[in-house]
């Protein structure tokens, strides 16, 4: 089918390269780096509940930054001038406490796989597919995909040496500013680094769930359901509209305020192709009943 071309022309003038909306996420991620900086100065003085919720946001705050503000940057860059994409990235990385531009080079090759099931090597293009740990060309399980694919490492750095030694460069320059940032805030409590170790993890661990329900139920041989939707109106607001999944996955290119336009012309075809649409966030995907009905073993992975 003729799909319309929803994506956004590149500006000629001005601070952003595609619309001034890119500002709302740009504030978020100041504030993401704000809150993390008065959750560790006010740790002392803070009451010992006080900062567990604080640790819970600090969690939630991290994949919330990487499903949402993160994640559109890297496929549309912000700004305009290559300098200030080159300093947002490495604001993101101190703010989410990984390499923004090693996190990049790894969800593109998510899009290179989209979710592909292994191969003839026994393996998968995409290192996040939620296929390349399980049996018999079935999903890996819930737990073993958030708890355990949060610490499996892979060849990211090698691999993106061998093409783009500099975007390597740069990477390891925002790996150093994490480890700054992080002796930094250490120097005001490292009492509250130490407590907010445990958080960090649960953060990328939430980004994982995240993830996997993105793909739960998808269709990886149908390019028009490689992902999964969600529709929940303050899901979409507040993450700028990672809802919109199959939409995306889709159409990468298309910036994140076209998404719910582009939509609208597919819903027809998406139904006839389809494509897994569920109603509450991604990221409590347990709760839909289709995911529900389809019984997935927890703690299913291959050896």
């Amino acid at each position: 089918m003729t799909v319309p071309d929803h994506r956004l022309p590149k500006r000629k003038h001005g601070l952003f390269a595609w619309t001034p909306w890119d500002a709302v996420p740009v504030a978020a991620a100041f504030a993401h780096l704000a809150f993390v900086v008065w959750a560790v100065a006010g740790f002392e003085a803070r009451p010992w509940w006080g900062n567990l919720i604080c640790g819970g946001l600090y969690a939630l705050a991290m994949s919330w930054n990487i499903n949402g503000v993160s994640h559109n940057f890297l496929h549309t860059p912000y700004f305009r001038s290559l300098r200030l994409n080159y300093a947002f990235s490495l604001l993101e990385s101190v703010a989410i406490g990984f390499s923004q531009t090693f996190y990049t080079w790894v969800h593109l090759r998510h899009h290179e796989g989209d979710s592909d099931r292994p191969g003839p090597d026994g393996t998968t293009r995409d290192w996040l597919s939620i296929y390349r740990h399980g049996t018999d060309g079935r999903p890996e399980g819930l737990l073993s995909y958030v708890f355990v694919g949060a610490l499996r490492g892979g060849s990211v750095h090698a691999a993106l040496k061998a093409r783009r030694p500099l975007q390597t460069l740069w990477g390891r320059i925002e790996v150093a500013a994490v480890a700054l940032f992080t002796l930094g805030i250490a120097l005001v409590s490292w009492k509250a680094v130490l407590f907010l170790l445990p958080f960090h993890s649960l953060g990328e661990c939430l980004s994982q769930l995240n993830g996997y329900y993105e793909h739960l139920n998808g269709d990886p041989d149908e390019p028009m359901a490689w992902g999964v939707s969600s529709y929940a109106p303050l899901y979409n607001l507040t993450w700028f509209n990672n809802g919109h999944h199959a939409e995306h996955h889709f159409r990468p290119a298309v910036h994140w305020t076209r998404l719910p336009a582009l939509r609208r012309p597919l819903t027809a075809e998406q139904a006839a192709r389809g494509v897994h649409v569920i109603g509450p966030p991604h990221g409590l995907g347990f709760l839909a009943r289709t995911n529900r009905r389809k019984r997935i073993p927890l703690w299913e992975a291959a050896a």
